[in-house]
């Protein structure tokens, strides 16, 4: 698949994501319409293209250790980091931080499984 579309894709899942969390995770907020759910997804989107590899390659002992569930906590940090960039995205208590890291991580496997070269 070509890198525009993958991009593109990324960005409409993650924008599907961030309404799952905003209608379904208590603590998720985010005042806006439609097209404030795409531009956070297109931030979320750049960060895990450029953050993403970075924290895997620092916490590729963890990850390798914890076959795989350190991810988790990369998404975590992702996360986090966007809720730290984004001034309107709140994702607070805790709890609800560690909900949408589990769907986020879902969503990522979903995309990587989708868009895998065979």
């Amino acid at each position: 698949m070509r890198l525009l579309a993958r991009i593109v894709t990324a960005i409409l899942l993650n924008s599907f994501g961030l309404w799952v969390a905003l209608t379904y995770i208590p603590g998720f907020s985010l005042p806006g319409d439609i097209r404030t759910v795409v531009s956070i997804a297109f931030v979320l989107t750049v960060l895990n293209l450029v953050l993403k590899p970075v924290l895997s390659l620092i916490l590729g002992p963890v990850i390798v250790l914890t076959l795989g569930l350190g991810m988790l906590l990369v998404n975590g940090v992702v996360l986090f980091v966007l809720d730290i960039i984004v001034e309107t995205l709140r994702i607070e208590p805790i709890l609800s931080l560690v909900y949408a890291t589990l769907l986020f991580s879902i969503i990522n496997l979903v995309f990587h499984l989708a868009t895998k070269k065979r």
